[in-house]
């Protein structure tokens, strides 16, 4: 079976009420894909928590747009993300400290830790004046091609 899928795109304005149109974008994308109940959460949560993120800091000053790819090829789902906003690589961010979190109540902080642990494979660059995070995830039930 040839799971290599052209890209599909979504562009949407970076706010909270765009959530629910990247949601059914990757949804439907991977409706006809080998994808366990886990997988599909864990690659929804990786997206949602990136493009939060980009949400809540990627524009302090004013409204930009989050555009998100999606393609396969063999058994892996990649997800590019790009971003007008101000330069942050996630892959540098460094890892919470989980306890202290908790033992203080703080709610935050745990998003992109959250996003670089759930795929398998998590990039940064920039590129001109975009952002740009490549995400991937190998599904278990796509076998080797």
């Amino acid at each position: 079976m040839n799971l290599d899928k052209a890209a599909a795109v979504i562009e949407v304005a970076s706010e909270l009420g765009e959530i629910e149109a990247i949601k059914n974008f990757l949804k439907r994308n991977l409706q006809a894909l080998p994808v366990t109940d886990e997988e599909h959460f864990q690659i929804e949560l990786a997206l949602i928590e990136i493009c939060l993120n980009i949400i809540h800091y990627a524009y302090p000053e004013n409204r930009g747009t989050i555009q998100v790819k999606f393609w396969t090829e063999g058994p892996q789902v990649f997800l590019e993300i790009r971003d007008k906003g101000v330069p942050f690589d996630p892959s540098q961010s460094p890892t919470p400290d989980i306890e202290d979190l908790i033992r203080k109540r703080k709610k935050g902080g745990l998003g992109i830790y959250l996003s670089r642990e759930l795929m398998d494979g998590f990039a940064y660059r920039r590129d001109g004046d975009q952002n740009i995070l490549l995400m991937h995830k190998k599904l278990s039930g796509a076998g080797e091609n």
